[in-house]
């Protein structure tokens, strides 16, 4: 009985070995990727694109599809969303700063960028496995499926917009973290942006092409007045 439970114990210490040294090694590899979004999105892409063409191809997995948009949809609102709910910050007289003399606050995601990038591509490689299975090719008609998620999409970020328009906030930044007239005036195209998102889609163009050339006019100010 002993010699049994030997044999058992060093057929499973290689397997825990192998184990222990995997995560080792891909805990190294996932360390590394953290500076470099770019090269990390592209590769997100480069899965989506792997899963878009496998669900096209084999024409089914419908339902994966919807689930994995549901669960895209909701890690977004957790990147757009700030750690503390400004809702709690109000009720305990600490509310987010609306003047240029205002101590300026950062923004804190709920969900940071690194989390969210490793959430989408695991979640694209889950799925990817599971259009493998014919259990999970439940047959149903997707254009319903597309009409629902895009109802649910638009009235979950016109809620996310007026949060954001409500507490002045803006879900990421650009240039240096101080807080002056510039980025008052910033926040500001912002919420007139986000609040023309709603109304107009060409307002909102013509608002971003703004924003944009107010963007690069600053940046090259800002180069000029270092050198």
């Amino acid at each position: 009985m002993e010699r049994v439970e030997g044999d058992a114990a060093s057929a499973v210490a290689p397997l825990a070995k192998w184990k222990n040294d995997f995560s080792r090694a891909f805990q190294h590899y996932l360390d590394k990727s953290t500076p470099h979004p770019v090269h990390r999105w592209l590769g997100t892409l480069a899965v989506a694109a792997i899963y878009v063409l496998r669900v096209y191809y084999v024409q089914g997995f419908y339902i994966v599809s919807y689930g994995l948009g549901i669960y895209i949809l909701n890690l977004l609102i957790g990147f757009l969303s700030p750690k503390v709910d400004p809702e709690l910050e109000v009720l305990d007289g600490a509310s987010l700063p609306t003047k240029g003399s205002d101590e300026f606050k950062p923004f804190i995601r709920r969900l940071p960028e690194f989390k969210f990038w490793y959430s989408i591509t695991k979640a694209f490689c889950v799925a990817f496995l599971m259009t493998f299975f014919s259990v999970f090719d439940v047959p149903v008609f997707w254009p319903i499926l597309l009409c629902y998620w895009i109802v649910l999409f638009v009235l979950t970020m016109k809620r996310q917009i007026m949060h954001m328009i409500k507490y002045k906030y803006v879900p990421f930044s650009i240039g240096k973290q101080v807080r002056t007239s510039k980025h008052s005036i910033f926040c500001h195209r912002i919420c007139n942006l986000l609040s023309g998102f709603g109304g107009c889609f060409m307002n909102s163009a013509s608002e971003i092409c703004n924003l944009c050339l107010w963007i690069l006019t600053e940046v090259y100010w800002e180069e000029v007045c270092r050198k």
